[in-house]
């Protein structure tokens, strides 16, 4: 190791010697257990637990070491400021990926901090100075892990600022450096870019700033239980988010669709310093009463044994009285031949990754039709985890397959599936956010600028927009791109006002299927529910949704006269309407047209 700053090394005081030494046997013991992070199984709740632990003592402690003797460490190590970034960002790491194995949102401004301390202390800022591009990439890489911690946090207006620095530093970094990787980085930036503007409508404070929305529960989120309502005591345990969805926005493994229904199944994060004082660090005795957060597996374009895997793991580790919930936002695989049979692989699925791009379906017709599409999440492959409480959400243009489900078991099941096309008329409501790009400026050197005017399929879902943010996705149905903050939030205690309703149309239903109920108890699922019926219902009033495949179903059916068809209900959405003087778009009498 270095010993520098004149004179031999026998010169060196033995306590500062030993500082080094030890400041060395602290740094790489911290590289070590960082590395070994990597090899740890990524399902199974318990495996990793201790490891990070450990993991985070030993970064504590090197912290607090280079904080400490930071002047022996400058004059007898030559420590640089951005080794001390360095440390910082594996801290920002470890945060970030202890969130994404536990759910929990606090652990999120855990890594916010830490990154938001190497920008403010410009860690980085010497790197420049180096010739060493592989020193500038650590710097690149760090601004990209910032940038999605940000819009995890709805921190918009960083990611802003970021996208504008970082976009600075690769002009230099390929300027300098005559790189292969250039094309990635500006990729990147239109990754971020299209992520940003993938919300199809602004709202607008006072003085033209965006407003940010947050679409987590908040305590008022969900509508409360009253009394009376007699709904089951199941609770939701853990989730499956799974996107593959062919020209879907993303960023960072995220597509828009995951990204939005991730934040569906978090709660508000609270400041983590009044809850704990570091990750791992609990006595089994102080664990806290329940987990804020269902746990959650993100899984971007997996194949069929990757899903497979995961999905046996959580079902394997659910607890009792509790729900595994199945997110699939996946492009839809039509059977290929005909089949006499009407069986549970009869009639495709949704896509799951074949390691190659043959998203053609010309390889799978080639094939023998009597066979099944392999690479393909078939309504039958779930059945054998209907022996435990599921709740299935598909968004896919072949969501119906999961219709024709059957409830072997007699668990709790419910699936809530997508429209499997939407109205062109609606495709046609091209959204030119002139102004939104004004706000961004996004800096893409101009040779490689892509158009980021997003056609509808590439901005998410409709019906995920819905269960994420049902106003915005309302005002979207209805033509409207952007709205006036006192507006919103008049329109969104009025849609509170709406959920309440639908709870009580559900609890007080005659004829609705038992499952419905049992999953009502859990604060998620209720909020998943009632939006699902506000959607529902929407689009049958509406004037361009009129082909039944414009419509989302549910196994088991819902019934309609008493939820999506309710005309109590169809009288609130016309209110909604009128505040916002859309009524022309919707069916006054919606009753009399069917």
């Amino acid at each position: 190791e270095i010993m520098s700053s004149g004179g031999a090394e026998d010169d060196i005081p033995q306590a500062e010697r030993k500082t080094v030494t030890d400041f060395c046997y602290l740094l790489d013991k911290s590289k070590q257990l960082f590395n070994g992070l990597r090899d740890l199984p990524q399902y199974g709740q318990k495996q990793w637990q201790s490891y990070f632990g450990r993991t985070f003592d030993v970064y504590t402690k090197l912290w607090k070491f280079q904080q400490q003797h930071r002047q022996i460490l400058d004059n007898r190590y030559g420590l640089k400021r951005w080794q001390i970034g360095e440390i910082a960002s594996k801290i920002g790491q470890l945060y970030y990926h202890y969130y994404l194995r536990t759910s929990e949102t606090s652990y999120l401004n855990e890594a916010f901090s830490f990154y938001s301390a190497i920008r403010q202390r410009s860690y980085y800022s010497q790197v420049n100075k180096e010739d060493r591009p592989e020193l500038v990439v650590k710097k690149l890489r760090y601004y990209a892990r910032f940038i999605v911690v940000c819009l995890l946090l709805n921190k918009m207006d960083v990611v802003k600022d970021l996208v504008k620095e970082l976009s600075d530093e690769i002009e230099d970094y390929t300027h300098r450096f005559n790189t292969e990787d250039q094309v990635e980085w500006n990729l990147v930036l239109q990754e971020v870019a299209a992520f940003i503007e993938a919300d199809p409508v602004m709202v607008l404070n006072d003085d033209n700033t965006i407003v940010i929305t947050s679409n987590r529960l908040s305590e008022t989120g969900a509508p409360l239980l009253e009394q009376g309502m007699i709904v089951g005591q199941l609770a939701l345990a853990d989730a499956l988010i799974i996107g593959n969805c062919n020209n879907q926005v993303k960023f960072s493994e995220l597509t828009i669709d995951m990204f939005r229904m991730l934040q569906a199944l978090e709660r508000e994060p609270m400041n983590l310093a009044s809850q704990m004082n570091k990750p791992g660090m609990q006595e089994s005795t102080e664990k806290p009463a329940r987990r804020e957060n269902p746990h959650k597996y993100l899984l971007y374009k997996p194949t069929f044994s990757q899903l497979y895997t995961f999905l046996a793991a959580s079902f394997k580790e659910l607890p009792a009285n509790s729900v595994l919930l199945i997110y699939l936002s996946a492009t839809g695989v039509f059977p290929s031949g005909r089949s006499d049979s009407e069986g549970p692989y009869d009639f495709g699925g949704v896509l799951t990754n074949s390691n190659r791009d043959i998203i053609n379906g010309d390889a799978i017709h080639k094939r023998n039709q009597s066979y099944k599409e392999m690479h393909c999440l078939h309504p039958g492959d779930l059945y054998p985890f209907t022996r435990k409480p599921l709740f299935i959400i598909v968004d896919s243009s072949n969501s119906v397959a999961y219709k024709n489900f059957t409830n072997l078991f007699g668990q709790p099941l419910v699936c809530l599936l997508s429209p499997t096309a939407y109205p062109k008329a609606l495709q046609g409501m091209r959204v030119l956010r002139s102004q939104q790009l004004a706000v961004i400026c996004l800096p893409v050197p101009r040779a490689k600028r892509i158009s980021l005017i997003l056609d509808q399929s590439q901005r998410g879902s409709l019906f995920t927009l819905f269960l994420n943010n049902p106003l915005m996705a309302f005002l979207f149905v209805s033509g409207l791109s952007s709205m006036r903050r006192g507006l919103w939030d008049k329109c969104q205690d009025y849609l509170r006002k709406i959920n309440r309703d639908i709870a009580q149309l559900l609890t007080h239903s005659r004829s609705i299927d038992q499952s419905f109920l049992q999953f009502f108890g859990d604060e998620f699922l209720r909020l998943l529910l009632t939006r699902f019926i506000f959607c529902s219902a929407t689009m049958r009033m509406h004037k361009i949704f009129r082909e039944t495949r414009n419509y989302p179903e549910s196994y088991p059916q819902l019934p309609r006269d008493e939820t999506v068809e309710n005309p109590h209900l169809q009288k609130h959405i016309l209110e909604l309407a009128s505040i916002l003087d859309v009524r022309n778009v919707f069916l006054e009498n919606t009753l009399d047209d069917y």
